[in-house]
């Protein structure tokens, strides 16, 4: 129960802000037409700082890694890590997921990539998914409409150059919504969270202060009043808080109850994540995405870890190549059956 307090104040900020002094990262996975998967790091850093067990994706030594530095007009330096590795597979990838010992180890990831042969074209699917944080939460689109949305989820540079352009004013208040309402999106979850683990913790409760219904329809009582009790963390450790709510008898015979679901917000709702960008090429001709294009017309997401809060996170790409063989075939097998019946309609 220590800290309690300050940490449900300053989830927000740790949720919601990239951490400070972390180098930047940019993931490359270029596809492939036999299903192998290049995969490329890129980590740029105002400091030679690139420890290992801080790797927002796994990285080891089977990798070719390469190290140098850069300074620009104005005499900054930046030191840059790159590194490159050929995956015969994206379960290649899996594994390595499943064996991180970096900084995202706690968060489930997995790749999927899907090729379905037509005859004409040969299609592919790939997609990266990363499993939501909070079973109980909200999602997002519940508080945000849709241009806040579009907002919510595009890169940081696209993010500032609408802040500095001509519709710089309408951006500005868009920023600010989302702002406020993100604050109670968070909040919000995190109050569902705590009731649904609960719910768990205590299975064949009968008292109706307790029951299930009647603690969801409490949820907005509970939001209002996060700002009531300025020392939150001892007055939950003494029991004042619950006794507020429940009653003694209440409070005192689901007390250990009412621990482990709060433990087990503050377990999940604060586990670290370092924020970094992933690429994608696709092989052939891009059909379909829900992705971005950055400044070379390459599909980019930012991926933060507000994006998988309450709900999961899925980067997907699809694309074709065509099959040239397949055409010329097909024109072959054509032009044998036209020159058949000619000449056995000549022969008539």
């Amino acid at each position: 129960m220590k800290n309690r307090g300050l940490k449900i104040i300053v989830l927000l900020f740790i949720i919601m802000a990239a951490s400070c002094n972390e180098p930047e990262t940019v993931v490359t996975d270029i596809i492939h037409t036999d299903g192998t998967v290049t995969r490329k790091i890129e980590m740029k850093n105002s400091k030679n700082e690139f420890s290992m067990k801080s790797m927002k994706v796994p990285l080891d030594n089977t990798w070719k890694i390469k190290d140098s530095l850069e300074i620009d007009r104005k005499g900054d330096t930046t030191w840059v890590k790159r590194a490159e590795k050929l995956f015969a597979n994206v379960d290649e990838i899996n594994a390595s997921y499943k064996n991180d010992s970096g900084a995202n180890r706690n968060t489930q990831r997995h790749i999927e990539l899907r090729k379905q042969f037509r005859w004409f074209t040969t299609d592919y699917v790939f997609s990266e998914n990363i499993e939501k944080r909070l079973r109980f939460g909200y999602p997002v689109a519940k508080f945000l409409d849709k241009d806040e949305l579009n907002y919510f989820y595009s890169p940081s540079k696209l993010k500032e150059e609408k802040l500095k352009g001509s519709d710089s004013l309408r951006y500005k208040a868009i920023f600010d919504t989302i702002s406020k309402k993100t604050d109670r999106w968070i909040f919000r979850s995190l109050i569902s969270e705590w009731i649904g683990q609960f719910d768990l913790l205590a299975p064949g409760r009968t008292e109706k202060e307790v029951s299930l219904q009647s603690l969801i329809a409490r949820e907005d009582e509970f939001y209002n009043s996060l700002g009531k009790y300025q020392n939150f963390d001892s007055l939950w450790k003494s029991g004042v808080i619950l006794n507020d709510y429940f009653g003694e008898t209440i409070a005192k015979k689901y007390r250990e109850q009412f621990d482990s679901s709060m433990s087990k917000v503050e377990k999940t709702g604060l586990a670290e994540f370092k924020d970094y960008s992933l690429k994608i090429i696709m092989p052939g001709k891009l059909t379909g995405t829900n992705g971005f294009m950055d400044s070379s017309h390459v599909l980019l997401w930012p991926v933060k870890s507000d994006y998988f809060f309450t709900e999961p996170y899925r980067m997907w790409a699809e694309s074709k190549i065509t099959n040239t063989w397949a055409w010329i075939v097909t024109g072959i097998f054509l032009v044998f059956v036209a020159a058949g019946l000619m000449f056995r309609s000549l022969r008539k």
